[in-house]
């Protein structure tokens, strides 16, 4: 029966190391936070983890569209987060702490409206 109960535990943890791995923030560097403004393009609140998309302006003309990395749904609905929380076409700040290889990207740390009413994030 020890033996039985030995095995059992060992396959939970290495089953919970996988699970652990995926959820891994090596891309993002964690020391820097970057603010970006730009418009909403796109809001995509899926499993496993929820998108915005933002246009930023770039220095020079033109604009370039950022991808940020945000948690699940059901994370994001218990800090009162909806699927219409925000829409294409709203202004936005964003903190963000970047990717680490300098592609238009991050990890969400926080989110300001356009009229300074501040959305919550996962790092406040």
């Amino acid at each position: 029966m020890r033996r039985i109960t030995c095995l059992a535990a060992a396959a939970l943890v290495g089953l919970a190391v996988p699970a652990h791995a995926h959820h891994s923030f090596a891309a993002f560097d964690q020391s820097k936070k970057v603010e970006i403004s730009g418009v909403v393009t796109e809001f995509q609140y899926t499993n496993p983890h929820s998108w915005l998309m933002v246009s930023v302006d770039k220095e020079g003309g033109g604009s370039q569209v950022w991808s940020i990395e945000m948690l699940s749904p059901s994370v994001l609905s218990r800090m009162g987060w909806k699927k219409n929380t925000l829409k294409p076409g709203d202004k936005v700040k964003v903190t963000i702490n970047p990717v680490r290889d300098g592609s238009p990207g991050g990890n969400m740390v926080s989110i300001m409206r356009e009229d300074g009413t501040k959305i919550g994030g996962p790092q406040e």
